[in-house]
């Protein structure tokens, strides 16, 4: 009889997982991450390969969270990851606030016109360096 709850509890879980990982996918190929950083790298013939990646970016991710897998590689991955992490989430902030229309209309209502691009800069160089002193606090604390 408790083989039968396992089972169940088991399908319900796949089953969910498999949810909310199409919920996630979609989300970003909606907002156009993937095919805005196809199109800025000009490199449309390998689009294969990026949809691939992100599948095995995910499936990779769920394993090391679900089954806490230990990479023997060292502070170097970490960094490696890190900054991967950080760039697509980064990317995927932006691409997120420009659906909204979010730069354009707090640029109208500041009245910004010259120096869009150092806006941009300065606040993904802020996001980057607040992310980093978080990380380096936090870490110290364990």
């Amino acid at each position: 009889m408790m083989w039968i709850k396992q089972i169940f509890l088991g399908f319900i879980g796949l089953a969910s997982g498999s949810a909310i990982s199409a919920g996630v996918f979609s989300f970003i190929i909606s907002i156009g991450v993937v095919p805005r950083i196809i199109g800025k790298s000009r490199t449309a013939a390998d689009i294969i390969v990026y949809e691939n990646a992100v599948i095995l970016g995910g499936v990779a991710g769920n394993i090391l969270s679900l089954f806490s897998v230990q990479i023997p590689f060292g502070i170097w991955l970490v960094i490696a990851f890190g900054l991967s992490a950080g760039i697509f989430t980064g990317c995927l902030a932006v691409a997120l606030a420009e659906i909204l229309n979010t730069f354009p209309i707090m640029f109208r209502r500041f009245g910004i016109k010259e120096g869009l691009s150092w806006m941009l800069f300065f606040m993904a160089l802020g996001k980057a360096v607040g992310a980093l002193y978080f990380y380096a606090n936090h870490m110290q604390k364990m």
